[in-house]
């Protein structure tokens, strides 16, 4: 690139004015709370299905104060249907964190905030950035690809020293002056352009600012960048859950162990085969074993095909593991539950 960094940060603080997202509820506000949730969300997940849960979560949740005296099992509740729980959980250790090692303010320094549970160095970057105007680089998904295309990095990021090379360059082009306005809006700018323009597939290579400069579209081939060699490839898991339900509606639920899918979510009895369903319901007696229609569940890099069966049963009849109890109709949709579970449970109305 033969123009400066301080040119390239003005173009994409130039267009975020003028062109970029400024309607994101977590945007317009210094406050690192917020701020860090929304990133915490924003992590795996679009934004469109952010928007509803952040906004529940700070209707629960309006402070960190408030976070940190929860209940974890609320929180996961709250967090239901989100996701990559361990996001959830790291959530309540990192508002206590701040509560504890903090007294309650955050640290400025990014270095500082990533010695933050669930906080990896991005994170901390775009949290010291957009609050505190700090001048420091991050490294997203869509920053990476927009970084990748306009500097032509064809390195392979699937190794971490690669990741460093690039890590630095990022740093750059960061803005110079003024950091307490431009930080944020370059941030902002950044991040919209990998969102709106510089897509991962089908970039407007038109429309966007940068695109003068940009080594991918000189050289006709944006979707060569990133490079990343390793990549995982999706499975298949099967797994059966047993629904044992009383005559007043209660259901056994068990706490997933850490870690593993699922974990410390609440769940249903989980095997990986019928025989060892079968082999858990002790004496059933005339009860009959229902096999209802199986749930395909998307992961990541896998596909769970849930078999749920449902037998009615009484107290003594069922070989409980550990951390397992009956809940109340009442009581079992306040739990923290992995999405696919609640609605086979409330589909039982």
């Amino acid at each position: 690139m033969s123009s400066s960094g301080n040119d390239f940060a003005s173009v994409v603080i130039r267009w975020q004015r003028d062109h970029g997202r400024h309607d994101l509820p977590w945007q317009q506000t210094r406050d690192p709370y917020p701020v860090w949730l929304s990133e915490i969300m924003l992590q795996q997940t679009q934004v469109g299905t952010v928007k509803a849960y952040y906004a529940r979560f700070l209707e629960r949740f309006p402070d960190m104060d408030a976070l940190a005296a929860a209940d974890l099992d609320e929180v996961l509740s709250v967090w239901s249907g989100l996701g990559y729980y361990s996001r959830a959980r790291n959530l309540h250790r990192c508002a206590q964190a701040v509560r504890d090692r903090f007294g309650g303010k955050w640290p400025r320094s990014p270095d500082v905030l990533e010695t933050l549970p669930g906080i990896g160095r991005s994170t901390a970057a775009a949290i010291a950035a957009f609050c505190f105007g700090e001048r420091v680089a991050i490294l997203d998904g869509n920053v990476r690809r927009v970084l990748s295309r306009v500097l032509g990095f064809d390195s392979d990021l699937s190794k971490a020293a690669n990741q460093r090379a690039l890590w630095a360059l990022a740093e750059q082009l960061l803005p110079v002056d003024h950091l307490r306005q431009t930080m944020p809006a370059y941030t902002q700018g950044l991040m919209d352009i990998g969102a709106t323009v510089c897509r991962a597939r089908g970039p407007d290579c038109g429309a966007c600012p940068v695109a003068s400069v940009c080594t991918a579209r000189r050289d006709g081939d944006p979707h060569a960048y990133p490079v990343r060699s390793r990549r995982l490839s999706r499975s298949a898991q099967f797994l059966w859950l047993l629904w044992a339900v009383r005559a007043d509606g209660s259901v056994w639920l068990e706490r997933r162990p850490t870690p593993g899918v699922w974990a410390g979510l609440y769940c249903l009895p989980v095997f990986t085969s019928w025989d060892a369903l079968t082999s858990s319901v002790a004496a059933p007696g005339s009860a009959t074993l229902e096999c209802l229609p199986v749930v395909v569940h998307a992961l990541t890099h896998k596909d769970l095909s849930l078999h749920p069966v449902r037998i009615p049963m009484a107290g003594g009849q069922l070989t409980p593991g550990d951390g397992g109890e009956w809940f109340s109709a009442a009581r079992w949709p306040g739990l923290g539950l992995p999405a696919p579970i609640r609605k086979i449970l409330s589909a039982a109305g």
